[in-house]
């Protein structure tokens, strides 16, 4: 499966509707328009009304476009976090979306504890990468939310990246945590947690998935790696998702593959009540599409 076909997967059910904070940005709306093309879902935008009115009109935008967009106009960024957060605590909408604002500004609404999205649950990063030449999706998790994950932080984030390949189709993907080796050091807490999980894994505490580590990166992707280091696993060699033990690991993998290996991403939030699009300033409209075709098959799931 490709990235694109998300879109194709996504488009296929009812749409669901996007509430976008600080929508006026030219990259943000190019996107919301390729997703209403797409007949992906329909958009709350929150924002500077007259701005994202010039944006659209200077690229064209008209007739069924617009008609799909309910534009709501606010006076500061705070503002906008807030009524776009309010707008799927209601119901009004089923997924957020970062737009021109501080990721700060937007996590602060998404926390609040009289109209956020809190479940309890930790909220984590799940990008899922399409790399050229691999006859799989690589999904990576936590390349942006959590610094150093302790071990019941890390069980949740590897559930709430399983959540997220289940809605792509992936039903019992295998998790590779990653280390920088592939046996367990005391003096290596990467190796620990993962020995553990993995043992969580066999004992039924983990579900809907097969849990096998610590696996250094070379032997959780290439059977070649793998079978080179005598390793047995249903995992070795084909991890679907990738858990990091630090943001630095997953920020630094992430931004590899997107620069040095040409892959295109789509990532969400995952662990709130809905699917955030927390895209970066510099994503691509392209990468910003992917995210929502990803938020909305979240969202149904």
């Amino acid at each position: 499966m490709k990235l694109y076909d998300l879109i194709n997967s996504a488009a296929k059910h009812s749409q669901v509707t996007v509430a976008v904070a600080a929508a006026e940005d030219d990259e943000v709306l190019e996107a919301i328009t390729e997703a209403i093309n797409h007949r992906l879902a329909r958009f709350l935008l929150f924002g500077n009304q007259e701005r994202i009115h010039q944006i659209l009109t200077a690229k064209g935008y008209t007739g069924e476009v617009l008609n799909e967009l309910h534009v709501i106009n606010t006076t500061s960024p705070e503002e906008s976090a807030q009524a776009a957060v309010r707008a799927v605590h209601s119901g009004e909408a089923e997924v957020l979306m970062k737009g021109n604002i501080p990721t700060s500004t937007i996590l602060k609404a998404v926390l609040n504890k009289e109209y956020g999205l809190r479940t309890g649950n930790v909220l984590s990063h799940v990008a899922v990468f399409e790399v050229p030449e691999f006859e799989r999706f690589v999904i990576v998790t936590d390349a942006a939310m959590n610094i150093a994950p302790g071990l019941q932080e890390k069980v949740q984030i590897l559930n709430n990246s399983v959540k997220v390949a289940n809605s792509i189709g992936i039903h019992v993907p295998k998790v590779a945590p990653i280390a920088a080796v592939e046996v367990v050091n005391p003096a290596m807490q990467a190796t620990i947690d993962a020995a553990v999980l993995t043992q969580m894994n066999h004992r039924g505490q983990i579900q809907n998935c097969i849990v096998d580590g610590p696996l250094a990166l070379d032997n959780a992707i290439s059977i070649l790696a793998a079978e080179h280091k005598g390793i047995t696993s249903a995992v070795a060699g084909q991890a679907d998702i990738l858990l990091v033990p630090t943001i630095e690991v997953g920020n630094a993998l992430y931004k590899s593959l997107v620069y040095f290996a040409k892959a295109q991403v789509g990532a969400v939030i995952a662990g709130a009540r809905a699917p955030i699009v927390l895209t970066s300033r510099a994503d691509s409209a392209k990468s910003k599409l992917y995210s929502l075709a990803l938020a909305v098959c979240s969202a149904r799931q």
